[in-house]
């Protein structure tokens, strides 16, 4: 899915597209207003190829998927930031030219909104409550691989 959706220099498009569209949106920014790295959209395509079958930079140098659920935990549920910054994803998508590549575009879809609504969204009540040690998801054209 990496290689198939540009990789690397796809997945900063993509990662750059959503972060400029999740900015503009009142309720998704939200999120961002304790601040955040300023290398966030290079960080997020690092660790988007990776989760799609790319190379292991951002374990390899920025961290862990525990670190990454932490950063998304303790702010209690919010289904509404979620669905908006799956819309986002999904504009995103038809802005870098996957308007109508079907099978690439809804693995995509797929994988983003699996990763909010799931693994992102799994410890509403604290940061404290995600487990050391885990590793970032794995996901492939069959969905998520153990």
């Amino acid at each position: 899915m990496y290689a198939a959706a540009g990789g690397d220099a796809g997945m900063r498009r993509l990662a750059a597209t959503w972060h400029r569209r999740v900015m503009a949106d009142a309720v998704v920014s939200h999120a961002f207003s304790h601040g955040l790295h300023p290398e966030h959209s290079d960080r997020l395509a690092a660790y988007w190829a990776e989760a799609l079958g790319g190379p292991t930079t951002y374990s390899d140098t920025m961290g862990d998927e525990t670190s990454v659920v932490r950063m998304h935990s303790g702010n209690g549920e919010h289904e509404e930031m979620d669905r908006r910054a799956i819309a986002c994803f999904d504009e995103a998508l038809t802005e870098v030219g996957l308007i109508e590549d079907g099978p690439l575009r809804q693995v995509l879809h797929d994988y983003f909104e699996w990763a909010t609504t799931t693994t992102m969204a799994r410890y509403h009540h604290s940061a404290d409550d995600v487990p050391s040690g885990l590793r970032i998801p794995r996901w492939s054209w069959d969905g998520f691989q153990d």
